[in-house]
């Protein structure tokens, strides 16, 4: 991707990327610019992010592991004794200990938490002593350290004002992306030369290599993570929620309607789902309204999101959903989250997001490179203004109006590029754009 490429000559109007190269040139510079250090920001973070789970075990040890034996304390007695350290708590999810060596998570709600928040109390399945009790983060029971990081990552702990920096990051990565990579293809050079960086002497030139060969080798992970950081945004995620309501491409859920009189406990809810084949590590939902919900949480390949509900009276299954079962987009959805998260393909899928983040953030550091090193005395000089005009109506118009579809449902894109737009006004009138 190339911020800060050569001067757009001043040409007659032309037809089809010789029409569209000089705007798409303006927009890339200017996106990049501007964007550059929300994308460090996202980029950085994020790298931290990943690396979260081998962090996790390193720092709570106490509360993640028991020494390995043999027999277990009933869930029930487990769930007994986490209460008494929580009483002014609502028991929201046990999670069994899925090995020996693993503690039970007994999950609370309580007064005085913040949105998204839990308090969890994990217990020695072994003898039903407390390890420990801390605040977790969300449906994958993040501990504190990983929870801070998380949230530094999505809102630089700066509430729902903050999450707008990381829409911003995705609602412009997937234009950066794909405006470079038309940039860097549409110049006519041999195949080696655009998918290799040059080997020149340090300049300019060879900056401009580095930056779009790289780009290039990195643009389909850039628009899965523009793609899924999306989903979880503040505005464009609540379009794309919409979207796939009115699609019926949310995921389904187990029916657990059914619920006579009793309890049978959470220990034979667990046996009665483990004896049909749903093995750990497993979430068990308390009965409300229907009955016991037992959902597999494992977030690796293969994905193992199986779920039974249990009547609490009779202690029989009810209802089954596999995730074999889940409408395609549900799938591509949860794969696309935990592949997000580093979690579908473990280390692997650590080290893959590591390097792509890594090679962003050169990406753009070349980028800014460029730009200081095209003017040097005015830190940079801008590409040449007024390129829409030299466009056929008959190609900017459907571009206009592809612009306003994807405003329209990217709230922050929309609003960017009219400031974008502002910014570049008030530099033409002050005479401060190269000529």
């Amino acid at each position: 991707m190339a911020i800060g490429i050569d001067d757009v000559p001043r040409t007659e109007p032309a037809a089809g990327w010789a029409a569209l190269r000089p705007l798409v040139l303006r927009l890339h510079f200017y996106a990049g610019v501007f964007v550059g250090p929300f994308l460090l920001v996202a980029a950085l973070t994020g790298i931290a992010y990943v690396w979260t789970p081998q962090l996790e075990q390193a720092v709570y040890p106490q509360e993640l592991h028991v020494p390995a034996a043999a027999g277990a304390v009933p869930l029930d007695q487990q769930v007994l004794v986490a209460r008494g350290q929580v009483p002014d708590g609502k028991v929201i999810g046990v999670r069994p200990a899925p090995s020996a060596t693993d503690t039970t998570q007994v999950i609370f709600d309580r007064p005085g938490l913040a949105p998204s928040y839990r308090y969890t109390v994990f217990v020695n399945p072994h003898d039903g002593q407390v390890r420990g009790a801390l605040e977790t983060y969300g449906s994958g029971q993040a501990l504190p350290v990983r929870g801070w990081i998380d949230n530094l990552h999505r809102n630089l702990h700066l509430g729902d004002f903050g999450r707008l920096y990381s829409e911003l990051a995705a609602s412009w990565l997937w234009v950066i992306t794909l405006a470079g990579l038309a940039l860097w293809l549409g110049r006519r050079r041999r195949l080696r030369a655009v998918l290799l960086p040059s080997a020149g002497k340090p300049g300019r030139r060879r900056l401009r290599s580095w930056h779009g060969s790289a780009g290039l080798w990195i643009a389909a992970g850039l628009l899965f993570l523009s793609a899924t950081g999306l989903t979880w945004s503040l505005h464009a995620g609540a379009n794309v929620t919409d979207l796939r309501s009115s699609l019926d491409w949310t995921t389904p859920s187990v029916s657990a309607s059914v619920r006579t009189p009793g309890d049978v406990g959470w220990q034979a809810a667990r046996d009665a789902t483990a004896r049909a084949g749903l093995s750990g590590p497993v979430e068990i939902r308390p009965p409300s309204e229907g009955g016991y919900v037992v959902q597999q949480i494992g977030r690796s390949w293969p994905s193992r999101q199986d779920s039974m509900s249990v009547d609490p009276g009779t202690g029989q299954i009810t209802g089954t959903l596999r995730f074999a079962d889940y409408p395609l987009a549900a799938k591509l959805s949860r794969w696309g989250i935990d592949a997000h998260m580093g979690l579908l393909f473990g280390v692997a899928n650590q080290i893959a997001l590591t390097v792509l983040g890594v090679a962003l953030i050169c990406v753009v550091g070349w980028g800014y490179r460029m730009w200081w090193l095209r003017g040097r005395a005015s830190f940079g000089r801008l590409p040449m203004r007024g390129a829409w005009r030299r466009i056929p109506g008959r190609v900017l118009a459907p571009v206009l109006v592809g612009v306003a579809v994807v405003a329209w449902f990217l709230p922050v894109f929309g609003v960017t590029l009219l400031g974008f737009l502002a910014v570049d006004c008030l530099l033409g009138l002050r005479g401060e754009v190269a000529r």
